[in-house]
């Protein structure tokens, strides 16, 4: 009969940036394309470098670059230093956070997925740092991620009101938010497990 002839449904595919951001909160780490990727071509308008261009640049060039935050340390013999290393779709950099600049950023360096960076660039044979002088918090670019291709629609209502909608929503469909557990607190947003070191 023709009625019961209906065509197979074909969900469509996930967009590339929500599947990093589902391999995040699920894995922490993502094998596709790096975060950052997604939003290297408004970071470059900005001004801000990859890690690669920010390493290769002579000793004492002004650099601002931006990455995620990987490693923060502040071992006791250095003195207030904090020595953060950042990562990005190009490799990593090593900063240099003086305890001066430290308690300028505190909440920046200790909160922060991803920072934004504008520093010096300390190049001594092989071994490049980049000595901080402002520090940027970039985790709501960063938290954008999920929505930077098209957004995967979800199916809001019950059988076929979500088609043909309905003249009032449905109650039973409509989440509350307490009943949603969301562990970071937005369920889009790219949850970086960061390895801090005193």
């Amino acid at each position: 009969m023709p009625e019961q002839a209906e065509p197979e449904p074909l969900p469509k595919p996930m967009e590339a940036g929500r599947e990093v951001v589902e391999d995040y909160g699920h894995l922490g780490l993502t094998l596709r394309k790096h975060p950052v990727s997604f939003l290297r071509s408004e970071l470059t308008r900005q001004r801000l470098r990859s890690c690669a261009e920010a390493i290769s640049l002579r000793d004492g060039r002004w650099v601002n670059l931006v990455g995620l935050v990987l490693l923060r340390q502040r071992p006791g013999s250095a003195k207030g230093v904090m020595f953060i290393t950042l990562e990005d779709e190009t490799g990593v950099a090593n900063l240099v956070v003086w305890a001066k600049v430290f308690e300028k950023y505190r909440r920046t360096v200790l909160g922060s997925g991803m920072l934004g960076v504008k520093g010096r660039v300390q190049r001594e044979g092989e071994v490049v740092h980049i000595v901080a002088r402002e520090l940027i918090d970039l985790s709501g670019e960063l938290a954008s991620v999920g929505s930077r291709d098209k957004a995967f629609p979800l199916p809001h209502g019950r059988g076929d009101e979500f088609h043909h909608g309905s003249p009032a929503p449905d109650p039973r469909g409509i989440a509350k938010p307490r009943d949603m557990f969301d562990p970071y607190g937005h369920i889009d947003e790219i949850k970086v497990k960061t390895r801090d070191f005193r």
